[in-house]
């Protein structure tokens, strides 16, 4: 079977309700209903079928714009069912096939949206008390139990054989890619023991046993099953508590130009240098545009709020780079405007946290940053002049790797400087749980008490130096100098070391679930992609449907 070196295509992650072919959103109230109806045929890539409700990327691209859509188009919605629209399955998982046909970049990538996609479910029931239920009117496998697991709850229809099941171990020589492995034990809190022989039965588990297993939280009966499962989101949604209105915002695609070597939204510019390997990001504020005085003014302005036009260019600029342009190794991130205004835009969301939405901006700047987070990309920011990286902005550059900021000598660029405010010490919280800043200087509670202290302070390069805020601060003399041999070097290194480098050093003390997903599972996943005894020509992801077992070679290593 042949391997693709790279997706045949540009993959596009701008999609509307008008152009989905695999799900379908219905909303009723307080209650929306996701139903899962795959179109076979209508793969992202050529040379599979997507059957038994399987998904590819264009899939999960869909739903990841309906869980967009949910918390800020529906905010009055309190319980989101998950369903599927064929007869006795729910999700068959990712589509077999396309991953034993894929790059091994392509897989990876495969697996890292999906997973933030997940989190983004769980965040939406934590952060918009917007409750996830999973209604498995059939079997759930791999993939399709996985994205069952990001629900708050589970449903099963009692039909004496539908079952779930995790069978990527026994069948395809890989693990549950999307978190299954994490949340059966972190989160349902199923045994260890019990775990180990869910995950190694590849028929899966049903019935009463999958319950006193904690694997589902309950049992339908297949005759009352659609009216037993309303009555169940019904009953869920008067139980909730929750302040929005009847209408939000609508959500129109992004205005984008791409060309070869450029990529350009209204407030985020990215261009491509091939040569070294590396695209700069460019974020600005055009004159005029200012933070509005209140809440209600904000909303009024809908998706054109600059904040929240920011983000969404930013999160598919993210995508962008990191699915069609696997070659480029280094981001390069640069701010210009006022970045007085980026303080008062910070200061109306945090005094609004109650609001529905500025609840949902705050949030989604957070799952963006995260983004940035877990990017296998060298990411470098630039503090220059008139610089606007200040507040909820320099959170880009604090999840970057370096940070050079200008100090000018001359005093001819204007502003080379940034600001700390409320936004960096708290309501953006990296995977680990911890912000940025306390990851930086995890284990050093003093320099952490001084940055504090710099609050609102215009921060010059020499200042920025000695708070640790930076990473160098040469002078305009030195600094083109400095800035292009960083580069150069990052792009004569071997980027997977790169990769593995970045990874270790960006996520610091405690180990939560989702760095659990995201470095411990996501890790091993990717080694056994790699390996024979999954993706040879022998391997069991490539032989599974052909009649033949893989061939394992049975070394641990």
């Amino acid at each position: 079977m042949e391997t693709l070196s790279v997706a045949p295509k540009r993959v596009e992650f701008q999609v509307d309700p008008n152009s989905y072919r695999h799900l379908r959103l219905k909303i009723d109230g307080e209650v929306a209903t996701i139903e899962i109806d795959i179109d076979e045929n209508g793969g992202i890539k050529e040379g599979y079928e997507l059957k038994m409700n399987s998904y590819d990327l264009g899939v999960d691209i869909e739903l990841y714009d309906i869980t967009q859509r949910l918390r800020f188009t529906y905010p009055q919605v309190k319980v989101v069912v998950v369903t599927s629209a064929k007869e006795k399955i729910f999700c068959a998982g990712a589509n077999i096939k396309m991953l034993a046909q894929s790059s091994h970049q392509w897989k990876v990538n495969f697996c890292k949206f999906t997973n933030e996609t997940r989190l983004g479910i769980e965040d939406a029931t934590n952060n918009s008390s917007q409750v996830y239920v999973a209604a498995l009117n059939g079997v759930a496998a791999g993939g399709g139990y996985e994205l069952a697991l990001a629900c708050d709850k589970i449903l099963l229809v009692d039909d004496r054989s539908s079952a779930v099941s995790l069978p990527e171990i026994p069948l395809l020589g890989v693990l549950p890619g999307t978190g299954g492995l994490t949340r059966v034990v972190d989160k349902r809190y199923v045994r260890r023991d019990l775990a180990d022989y869910f995950a190694t039965k590849p028929e899966g588990i049903g019935g009463k046993k999958a319950l006193s297993m904690k694997l589902i939280d309950a049992l339908i009966p297949k005759a009352s099953f659609a009216n037993d499962v309303a009555a169940y989101a019904s009953d869920l949604a008067s139980s909730i508590t929750k302040d929005a209105p009847v209408k939000g915002i609508e959500l129109s695609p992004l205005k984008k130009v791409i060309d070869e070597d450029l990529i350009s939204y209204d407030y985020v510019k990215v261009s491509i240098n091939r040569g070294l390997r590396y695209a700069e990001i460019a974020i600005t504020l055009p004159d005029g545009i200012s933070a509005p005085s209140t809440i209600e003014v904000a909303k009024g302005q809908g998706e054109n709020f600059y904040l929240l036009s920011l983000i969404r260019q930013l999160d598919d600029a993210i995508l962008e780079l990191r699915t069609n342009e696997a070659e480029v190794g280094t981001w390069v991130i640069r701010g210009k405007g006022d970045m007085g205004q980026i303080v008062n835009f910070d200061n109306l969301i945090l005094s609004n946290r109650d609001d529905w939405f500025a609840n949902e901006v705050l949030h989604y700047l957070k799952r963006t940053l995260k983004r940035f987070d877990v990017t296998s990309r060298s990411l470098i920011t630039l503090i220059e002049g008139d610089n606007l990286l200040a507040g909820s902005l320099f959170e880009v550059a604090l999840a970057s790797d370096r940070i050079y900021h200008l100090i000018d000598t001359e005093d001819e660029l204007a502003n080379a400087n940034f600001m700390l405010t409320k936004m960096n010490f708290g309501p953006l919280p990296m995977g680990n749980g911890l912000t940025r800043l306390e990851s930086r200087f995890y284990g050093d509670t003093s320099s952490l008490e001084k940055v504090e202290e710099a609050i609102e302070e215009s921060i010059d390069g020499d200042l920025a130096l000695r708070l640790g805020l930076v990473t160098f601060a040469p002078d305009d003399i030195d600094y083109e100098d400095e800035v292009r041999l960083c580069l150069e070097e990052r792009a004569s290194f071997n980027p997977d070391a790169l990769t593995g480098m970045e990874a270790n050093y960006r996520f610091v003390g405690p180990e939560t679930m989702e760095t659990k997903i995201f470095s411990r599972l996501s890790a091993w996943q990717n080694w056994i992609f790699y390996r024979p005894n999954a993706s040879g020509e022998e391997g069991a992801l490539r032989r599974y449907g052909s009649g033949l077992r893989g061939n394992f070679n049975k070394e641990r290593i």
